[in-house]
């Protein structure tokens, strides 16, 4: 039992993708975008885990969520296998 708790305390310590921390904090795109002085589109990619963030975007984002920057996990989070890679001019077999 003692091995679940510390499960759950690590689980609640460790950092969050900002997804959640948007989700548990019913903030829309639009109003994390004002608060943090970030256009919307950045946000969107940065959100959707298309684009991982500067440290000044961090900063940015961590304040208008009132977290602090290492709260979140701001790596890439697509999927490459998602992604089709095209070889242009090279040949066959590359």
């Amino acid at each position: 039992m003692l091995q679940s708790t510390m499960d759950v305390d690590t689980a609640k310590n460790s950092p969050r993708t900002i997804d959640l921390i948007i989700e548990e904090r019913r903030i829309s795109l639009e109003e994390l975008s004002a608060s943090s002085r970030l256009d919307e589109r950045r946000v969107l990619a940065i959100v959707s885990g298309r684009w991982t963030p500067s440290p000044l975007e961090r900063q940015r984002l961590a304040e208008a969520l009132g977290v602090a920057v290492a709260d979140v996990s701001w790596g890439h989070t697509v999927n490459p296998r998602n992604i089709r890679y095209f070889q242009h001019g090279l040949e066959e077999g590359f």
